[in-house]
């Protein structure tokens, strides 16, 4: 077993990255920022649905408050794992709490319903669909998940799909809905092909002659391909996917329902539902939308098809549509889902909202993964373009990672031996491949994050490299 070194990479004091502060490429100080709200933007409610008091750019202050809870001894350049809620929004759930438990039954018969169908409203301008009944909100992208795959079961079970016919979904589709299409639709009779992706990647054109190949294989012996599940990103290794070309692929090629599993999508890439053009699409927004754990909304899109969606909880709503079903499915808490008005005023105090906070977050996780990829003689897992707020960076090759496992020891002891918390993914070599980059972090960046834990982390990897450190040890 290798002991801890004792931490001599101390984390340095909080260095506000301009999130909030910077405009392109200039960075403001803070004190350029008014606090007396007499500055303003233009886009403050760019995706608001009700007009509002504009509210004034956040300060650097303000944002370091709003995350303070964070351990401050962890460089945390993780948020694509569980996301992050601000203080604000943390304060604003505890007081839905605290009205359901004044009052449980008010709040049951005159708020709950139409504070849900608040926030389905707001997700429904967002992300530019039709109608609000085609947004539910549920806990996570894997009940999501469940719910459409419950309902392709159904469709095998009453015949409608036949037993062989296929379900084609990427090999590096998210493991809890790789499971859960075996538990449901693998015991119904579908047949599942996955789509092989090669890693690293260097063009979309590679995942889309593998899809391709895939939908083809799909259809082999006369099987007909009944439903394709595309990640919009992929989790591990992770990489933004061209959904919209594999969603036009798909209805050239007759597919009969396509699901987009798109957990980590809102406020880290562009979600529009009538671009993408899915039956199906889930996107969790407690990752990048600052929400509390755990809430997600799930597109269905209105047609004869999906009629008979229901939720995975038959509850006293039942029959009334997937919406109404999923806003009452028992007594629970569900505070996380009502303070999406409040999430949408904290993005608005940056400036350009959402988006201006997703390109931000891109443009620095391309910038550090290419410090970091510099700094240690590797390589990238996908160009810049392939990437959203987070980047798959080489992790030198002497450290020895040879299998998950190692993956998992060398996350483990970053975390408890230097203060970083990053997931480590395992690339495993190809047949006469020898001396290449088996290992590679996944690092995010949020609004919390600064150039420090960045730093921290290249830090700690040479320490390890100048101690002639291998995975072995642990």
């Amino acid at each position: 077993m290798l002991l801890c070194h004792s931490r001599s990479l101390s984390l340095k004091p909080y260095s506000f990255i301009s999130m909030a502060t910077h405009r392109h490429n200039h960075r403001r100080s803070p004190e350029d920022l008014s606090q007396n709200g007499e500055r303003h933007h233009n886009d403050t409610h760019n995706h608001s649905a009700t007009k509002k008091p504009k509210l004034s750019l956040i300060t650097a202050e303000e944002l370091r408050s709003e995350f303070a809870h964070h351990s401050p001894s962890v460089a945390r350049i993780n948020n694509g794992s569980f996301g992050s809620c601000p203080a604000t929004i943390i304060s604003a759930q505890q007081k839905w709490q605290l009205k359901f438990l004044q009052q449980p039954d008010d709040f049951y018969f005159n708020t709950l319903q139409p504070s849900i169908l608040k926030t389905r409203t707001l997700i429904k301008s967002l992300v530019n669909a039709d109608h609000v009944d085609e947004i539910s909100i549920v806990d996570n992208a894997t009940t999501a998940a469940a719910i459409v795959l419950q309902h392709i079961t159904w469709s095998f079970f009453e015949s409608r799909f036949s037993t062989g016919d296929s379900v084609v979904m990427l090999h590096y589709a998210y493991g809890a809905v790789k499971k859960s299409v075996a538990a449901y639709v693998t015991r119904a009779g579908g047949h599942v092909v996955e789509v092989k992706l090669p890693f690293p990647l260097t063009s979309n054109d590679e995942i889309i002659s593998e899809f391709r190949k895939a939908l083809e294989k799909g259809k082999e012996n006369g099987r007909k391909v009944r439903l394709a599940v595309i990640d919009h990103i992929t989790s591990m290794p992770c990489v933004v996917i061209p959904v919209k070309e594999l969603v036009s692929i798909c209805r050239e090629e007759g597919v009969d329902r396509i699901f987009v599993d798109a957990a980590h999508a809102i406020g880290c890439v562009e979600v529009d539902m009538k671009e993408i053009g899915a039956d199906f699409y889930t996107s969790n927004l407690h990752k990048w939308f600052f929400c509390p754990p755990s809430v997600a909304f799930l597109y269905c899109r209105k047609s004869d098809k999906v009629s008979d969606m229901h939720h995975l909880v038959v509850s006293h709503e039942y029959g009334k549509g997937l919406a109404i079903e999923s806003a009452w499915i028992g007594t629970r808490d569900y505070s996380s889902q009502l303070v999406v008005p409040e999430v949408m005023n904290f993005m608005n105090r940056f400036e350009g909202g959402i988006d201006g906070i997703r390109k931000r977050n891109h443009d620095k996780v391309v910038e550090m993964s290419n410090m970091l990829m510099k700094a240690w003689g590797t390589n990238l897992g996908s160009p810049p373009e392939m990437c959203s707020s987070m980047a798959m960076v080489g992790l030198p090759a002497c450290l020895g990672i040879s299998s998950d496992s190692d993956a998992l020891k060398l996350r483990t002891h970053l975390r408890d031996c230097f203060g970083v918390e990053v997931p480590i993914y395992f690339r495993a070599p190809n047949d006469g491949e020898v001396d290449l980059v088996t290992g590679y972090a996944r690092i995010s960046h949020q609004v919390y994050n600064t150039v420090d834990d960045y730093y921290n982390f290249r830090d700690a990897v040479n320490k390890l490299v100048n101690d002639g450190f291998t995975c072995s040890l642990l």
